[in-house]
């Protein structure tokens, strides 16, 4: 075996436990705006160490795989941020356990 494959294997569950703490994330949340934050920032990590060992085990696709994380880099944290301010439009409100309401200027002073 390898130092490529057991490199690669190593960011394999790496991205499997980042995905597993999204997930942990997306069920103890308190409200949806939480929920977006850990689950896009969480399965963003666990996507770039995925397809990185991909990318790492099998150099034939290193290319393929840089693109990948590129574009996941560029469109979840957007698709996040439409989420979000798609939910407190529509009228959800955010738990009592968060304090700053940043479009009506609002938070501890």
């Amino acid at each position: 075996m390898s130092a490529n494959v057991v490199i690669g294997d190593i960011l394999l569950a790496i991205g499997a436990f980042f995905y597993f703490l999204g997930g942990l994330g997306i069920l103890r949340m308190p409200d949806v705006y939480n929920r977006l934050q850990a689950g896009t920032k969480a399965t963003t990590l666990g996507t770039f160490s995925t397809v990185l060992g991909v990318g790492i085990a099998k150099p034939e696709f290193l290319l393929k795989t840089l693109i990948i994380i590129a574009f996941v880099a560029l469109t979840n944290p957007v698709g996040s941020s439409v989420l979000a301010r798609a939910s407190y439009l529509s009228g959800i409100k955010p738990c009592d356990c968060t304090k700053v309401d940043e479009y009506k200027g609002g938070g501890e002073e």
